[in-house]
C-alpha cells in the first residue's frame, strides 16, 4: 500500500464543482473512475479543496491509496492519457500513509478575475466574470486590505456553509488590473464556503461606489452575511495553488480588535508541549479562541497545552468542554519583593554588577549565547510553562541595555544562569537557575546575596522576582533571606490530558 499525492488542474465549467453530487458529474466522480479502470482496483481520492460548480484550479491536491506497483511519479503520464481534456495532472508522487491534504498547516492562493470593459469578449467568458460598470481598483485595493489579519469571517460565508468555526487568517488580499481585467489575489490560511466570492462581491459593490472601503471594517464586525455584498459568479474564480508548510511556526499570533493572543510552539518537537498567552479578547469570543487555537497546537503535535489568560484568569472553567478539550488548574505566578537593606554606595564607589560577581559571575557575550541557552534549557526542562530560549532571543536580549545575561561560574565552569532587568526603583531577577547536580551547596543563596549587593550598588530600593506556586523549594529560599510574596500575577491552566495528534 502507499498514498499517492496528485497536484490537478481543471477547467470547472463542465462540471458540477469537486464533490461527489447526485445531480451532476464532478472532478472527483471522474478521477475516481478514471484511476480506477488505469490501476484496476477500486479508488477513491481525497481532495484538499472542494471547489463550487463552475470554479477552475490551477493547482488543487488530491491524495490516493493504492496497492498498484506502477511508480508514483509515472501515475500523472499514464493518467492524463485517459482524462478529459479539461482534466490534468500536473504532478504526482509517493507521500507518508499519514499525509492528509486536509489536515496540513497550508496557505491557499485563490484569483477572482473581473474583465472591466463595456462589451464583453467572448474568449475570456468562462475564466472571468464581466462587468460593465467603470471599477475603481484603488479604491478596491484599499478596502482589501481590512481583511488582511485574523478575523472572524462570518459575515463572508454563506449561510448554509456547515463551519462552525467561521475564523480564518488572510496573509494577503491585493487588487491589481492590467488593461481591462482586474484580478483580485486573497491568499490564507483557509477560506469558508463562498467566501473568495463573497468578497470579490464585496469589493466590486466599493468599486462602484456603494460602499467606501472601510465599510469593510463595519462588516467583518457584523458577523452577519447580509451585511456584505453579493456572491460573484463562480466562473471568475481560480484556485491557484496551495504551500504546505515544512517547518513548524514558532510562534504565531492573533491579533485584531476583538482578540489578541500569542501561540509559542519552541517546545512541540521535543517535549511535545505549546504555550498560549491569551492579551485579551471579547468575553463572546472567548471560548472560540480557546478552543481553536488549542486544537491548532495540539494538530501540530503538542500534546500538553498551557494557557495563561493575562486578561482575566478565572474565564477558564475547569473540567469544562472548549472544544476537543478540558483544562485543569496548572500553577500561579507569584510576585516576591524584597527591600534593598544592603547600604547604598556612594558615587565615589564602584558598586558595578561587574566588581559585585567578579570571578563568580561572567557576563554573556554574542559568543556565549549557544552555552547560555544549553544551560538555561536544561535548568527548565523539567519545569511546567517554561519555555524554551533560542539563541536568536538571547541575542536580542543582549542588546537591549535594560537586560543583563550573566553565566554562574565554578572554578571556571558554567552551572547556571541569571537574567537581571534593570527599572526605575527596582532590579528585576527575571530568572535564576543552578544545574541540578550543583545544587543544595547555597550557591544560589549566595548569587541571590550578590544580586542585592548590586541593586544597592546600582540605587536600587527593591529586588523583585515572579516565581511558580509549586516551585515551593524555592520560594522557601526566597522568602528565608527576607523576599515577600506580594501575589498571583497571572495563572496557568493546563489540559487535562496528554494527546496524540487530532485527526478531527
Amino acid at each position: 500500500m502507499k498514498r499517492v499525492k496528485m497536484v490537478l488542474a481543471y477547467d470547472g465549467t463542465n462540471y458540477c464543482g469537486w464533490q461527489l453530487q447526485l445531480n451532476g458529474i464532478t472532478i472527483e466522480e471522474v478521477l475516481n473512475r478514471t484511476l480506477s479502470e488505469l490501476l484496476r482496483e477500486p479508488i477513491g481520492v481525497i481532495g484538499a479543496s472542494r471547489t463550487d460548480s463552475g470554479v477552475h484550479a490551477e493547482g488543487n491536491v488530491a491524495v490516493f491509496d493504492t496497492e498498484n506497483r506502477m511508480p508514483a511519479d509515472k501515475i500523472c503520464f499514464a493518467l492524463n492519457q485517459r482524462l478529459p481534456e479539461d482534466i490534468r495532472v500536473l504532478s504526482s508522487e509517493e507521500v507518508p500513509l499519514d499525509w492528509h491534504p486536509r489536515k496540513q498547516n497550508c496557505v491557499k492562493t485563490y484569483e477572482y478575475r473581473i474583465l472591466n470593459r463595456k462589451i464583453d469578449m467572448p474568449t475570456l467568458r468562462l475564466y472571468s466574470h464581466f462587468c460593465y460598470f467603470p471599477l475603481n481598483e484603488h479604491h478596491m485595493r484599499r478596502a482589501a486590505s481590512y481583511l488582511v489579519g485574523e478575523h472572524d469571517f462570518k459575515s463572508f460565508c454563506t449561510t448554509r456553509g456547515q463551519a462552525e468555526d467561521t475564523v480564518r487568517t488572510i496573509y494577503r488580499a491585493d487588487v491589481v488590473k492590467e488593461h481591462d481585467m482586474i484580478t483580485i489575489t486573497v491568499k490564507g490560511s483557509g477560506f469558508l464556503y463562498n467566501m473568495v466570492r463573497i468578497i470579490a462581491g464585496t469589493l466590486m459593490k466599493v468599486g462602484m461606489g456603494v460602499y467606501p472601503p472601510e465599510h469593510v471594517e463595519e462588516i467583518l464586525a457584523a458577523r452577519n452575511r447580509k451585511a456584505a455584498g453579493p456572491t460573484a459568479p463562480a466562473r471568475g474564480l481560480t484556485l491557484m495553488g496551495m504551500e504546505y508548510e515544512t517547518e513548524l511556526k514558532k510562534k504565531i499570533t492573533g491579533k485584531n480588535r476583538d482578540w489578541e493572543y500569542q501561540l509559542i510552539q519552541t517546545e512541540i518537537p521535543e517535549k511535545k508541549k505549546a504555550y498560549l498567552f491569551i492579551n485579551r479578547c471579547r468575553q463572546e469570543d472567548f471560548e472560540g479562541l480557546l478552543a481553536r487555537v488549542t486544537h491548532q497546537a495540539v494538530r501540530n503535535g503538542a500534546r500538553q497545552v498551557y494557557v495563561c489568560d493575562k486578561e482575566d484568569d478565572s474565564r477558564i472553567v475547569p473540567g469544562k468542554n472548549y472544544g476537543y478539550y478540558q483544562f485543569s488548574y496548572g500553577h500561579d505566578m507569584l510576585a516576591m519583593t524584597k527591600k534593598v537593606s544592603l547600604p547604598q554606595s556612594s558615587p565615589e564607589e564602584d558598586m558595578s554588577v561587574k566588581q559585585v560577581f567578579q570571578g563568580v559571575w561572567e557576563k554573556v557575550s554574542i559568543w556565549q549565547t549557544s552555552l547560555f541557552c544549553s544551560i538555561y534549557n536544561q535548568v527548565f526542562y523539567s519545569l511546567p510553562n517554561s519555555a524554551t530560549l533560542t539563541e536568536k532571543e538571547a541575542r536580542e536580549y543582549l542588546v537591549n541595555s535594560r537586560w543583563q545575561l550573566f553565566l554562574i561560574k565554578v572554578r571556571d565552569k558554567a552551572v547556571g544562569f541569571v537574567i537581571l532587568v534593570e527599572k526605575e526603583e527596582e532590579l528585576e531577577i527575571d530568572s535564576l537557575g543552578i544545574l541540578k547536580e550543583y545544587r543544595g551547596h547555597g550557591l544560589a543563596r549566595e548569587i541571590l546575596e550578590r544580586t542585592e549587593m548590586a541593586a544597592a550598588g546600582m540605587g536600587k530600593e527593591f529586588l523583585s522576582l515572579t516565581v511558580a506556586s509549586i516551585n515551593t523549594a524555592a520560594i522557601s529560599l526566597y522568602t528565608s533571606i527576607g523576599f515577600e510574596n506580594k501575589g498571583m500575577t497571572s495563572r496557568w491552566y493546563m489540559t487535562e490530558n496528554d494527546y496524540e495528534k487530532e485527526d478531527s
